[in-house]
């Protein structure tokens, strides 16, 4: 797969360093993730940062490797930490280059040596292994290792006093056990001395710019020795949950090349061979992963800190599994969420990995369908259709005679729900951010898309359909009446019933009405549609994403920064979110006769995403994006709509590989 490169320039200041970061996922959901220059900015930042079985959510156990060489009276050290006024080390100064490909891998210059780090995760092992390769000169140069370790929620912080480690050390590595309950160890082919130690103070850049708790301790249980010879040793340092006692320094570098065959298979199944396509391929495996607990398939919603969303799992499942052909992963993923269906609700969330399901959603199910349905173009699987087509019914007869949190069919066909069961359901304490109790215009787009979807579905397997076909008829009947609005020549984005029970109609720009275009079946004349695309990109499009307001709105806010109250007023109030790209590509190629120019169009559109690609999440697609120049980019470093909403793009509508 194609790699990404940074020199010196990418590391000439810590500002310009801590400004790209790299993740590597294990599988479980568990990662490795930090800065280029290896400076922690955020709480979820760690070597090891695991997602242990039968204990909901991750958490934090290696926090990083320190390195130094010493070498007559000079030290020089490798490590970069923030504490507070300064910056030491400042081991950045030495980094040459910086390469993921597909892992990531430093040079090091420091002095007479040439040190070569690599950092992977063994896949489904909640391991991160760390490769190194050292240069020397000559003989008589002292290589130590100093790892900090914790053992928290990666939410939190803990400082010194909140927990304590006994040790059990060998002079091959060390077993650890926190006063929380966890246990993990550290192995490798350099010596290890116990001499522990607390560091204080550690300050997180971005989480004190997010308004959060921002400084802590980490605990060194001592360190990895080792003389270096003239010429090139080689070492390496595992982490893990499990037993790693007897690993060798042949046995992680096996572990290695196994990872890399393993990255390189996901690109020759997926049978795809253009470079920005592949570039995205690589960022799809992450959120790819088997509950640890349950073993189930699962998708997480976004790095560092989402779990499974069902939502964002349904929207996701095209772009992530059905593109790299991922089916057998992809029906499994369908079916354990078919098995949590309650009163016709697919799960919104399990908000600890591993948790319980909430059900506070309404678009989650109708988004099911839809990717039952892209997932049966794909694969013509009828046998799971069959086995799951009592979900798709339940859905139906549910929300026809309605079921939870005020979600059901009125007298004309719509669908109404209570308030912040849609995508757009950020709240600050009780106040809701963007209300949108009532009927949506995108909820009713996807409540017809999901009748006609059951419904060509349900004739294959030789069902009878026609309450689904008089459902739809009636949806379309009042569809349009409902929703659109003359004056701006697009949909209201909302229509409820004040206190006085009076019928109002929000005629805010938003970009839910792009589904009422973009899904397999739309209700509205080609002119309409037409104007639709035309207004969104008029007044949300930015070259990263949609804007979730329009710029003239009162309530519009350009920036999503500072604390969270700031960040959540302006999450769905115009920030911009890239998932919705996907939509609007598919739209605008619809609407334009996917002539060879809106072809060209959005090809542009979407390989500008190459220079976000080198920026915040090196090699994978932010969560969202400031709604003003420069558009910067917030949020999760990686997302999962956004990575598979941007590939599916790509794939189905600008290189055109479809089922």
């Amino acid at each position: 797969m194609s790699g990404i490169r940074f020199g010196t320039d990418s590391f000439s200041t810590y500002e310009e360093g801590i400004k790209k970061e790299w993740i590597v996922g294990n599988g479980l959901g568990g990662y490795a993730s930090s800065t280029v220059i290896g400076a922690g900015t955020r709480t979820y930042h760690g070597l090891l940062v695991a997602a242990p079985k039968n204990s909901p959510g991750r958490f934090v156990l290696l926090s990083s490797l320190d390195e130094e060489i010493a070498i007559n009276d000079e030290v020089y050290r490798l490590a970069t930490h923030k504490y507070p006024g300064t910056v030491f080390p400042s081991g950045f100064n030495y980094i040459s280059k910086f390469i993921l490909a597909p892992f990531p891998l430093w040079i090091y210059h420091p002095g007479p040596f040439t040190v070569k780090k690599k950092v992977f995760m063994i896949h489904n092992s909640n391991t991160t292994c760390v490769l190194y390769d050292i240069r020397a000169r000559r003989d008589g140069a002292l290589l130590r290792i100093f790892p900090l370790v914790n053992s928290r929620n990666f939410h939190h912080t803990t400082r010194s006093g909140d927990i304590s480690f006994s040790q059990e050390a060998s002079p091959s590595g060390v077993k650890l056990e926190s006063s929380n309950g966890f246990a993990f160890s550290l192995s490798s082919n350099l010596q290890y001395h116990s001499d522990p130690k607390w560091y204080y103070n550690f300050e997180y850049d971005i989480e004190k710019q997010r308004g959060l708790n921002f400084q802590e301790d980490n605990f060194n249980p001592g360190y990895f020795e080792s003389k270096l010879k003239a010429g090139t040793s080689h070492f390496f340092i595992a982490a893990s949950t499990e037993d790693i006692s007897s690993l060798t320094l042949e046995q992680v570098e096996e572990l290695y090349t196994r990872e890399v065959y393993r990255q390189n298979l996901l690109a020759f199944n997926s049978r795809l061979t253009e470079p920005f396509a592949l570039k995205l391929l690589r960022a799809t495996d992450s959120f790819i992963v088997k509950n640890p607990s349950s073993g189930e398939n699962t998708v997480i919603a976004g790095y560092h800190w989402f779990s499974d969303w069902g939502r964002d799992t349904m929207i996701s499942i095209p772009g992530l599994l059905l593109i790299p052909r991922r089916f057998e992963e992809a029906k499994s993923i369908l079916k354990n969420y078919s098995k949590y269906c309650r009163r016709g609700l697919i799960p919104n969330a399990f908000l600890s990995l591993g948790g319980e399901p909430i059900y506070n959603t309404v678009d989650a199910s109708l988004w099911f369908i839809h990717a039952l349905g892209r997932y049966f173009a794909y694969t013509k699987d009828f046998l799971f259709l069959s086995d799951v087509w009592e979900t798709v019914d339940s859905i139906i007869d549910n929300y026809r005679k309605g079921t939870d949190f005020g979600i059901g069919m009125d007298s004309d066909y719509l669908i109404r729900q209570g308030p912040q069961l849609t995508w757009m359901d950020a709240k600050v304490g009780e106040q809701e951010i963007t209300p949108r109790a009532g009927k949506a215009c995108e909820i009713n787009a996807l409540w017809y898309n999901a009748l006609k979807t059951a419904s060509s579905l349900g004739t294959l397997l030789e069902k009878n359909v026609s309450t689904y076909e008089t459902l739809a008829a009636g949806v379309a009947s009042n569809f349009e009446r409902v929703f659109w609005n003359p004056e701006k020549n697009c949909l209201f984005d909302l229509v409820y019933k004040d206190e006085a029970g009076n019928e109002v109609k929000d005629s805010a720009i938003r970009p839910n009405q792009i589904f009422a275009v973009a899904l397999p079946y739309t209700m509205l004349s080609p002119e309409k549609e037409k104007a639709i695309v035309d207004r969104v990109e008029k007044d949300l499009l930015i070259p990263f994403g949609l804007r979730t307001l329009s710029t003239d709105h009162p309530l519009y806010k350009g920036r999503y920064q500072g604390d969270p109250a700031t960040r959540d007023a302006a999450y769905h109030n115009g920030t911009a979110w890239p998932w919705l790209l996907g939509a609007y590509v598919k739209a605008y190629r619809k609407v334009h006769n996917y002539s060879k120019e809106s072809l060209e169009d959005m090809r542009a559109l979407l390989q500008g995403f190459n220079t976000h690609l080198e920026t915040a999440g090196v090699g994978t697609i932010s969560e969202v994006f400031d709604g003003d120049y420069p558009h910067s980019p917030g949020g999760c470093i990686s997302q999962a709509w956004s990575v598979a909403e941007i590939l599916r793009a790509y794939v189905e509508d600008v290189l055109g590989i479809k089922p």
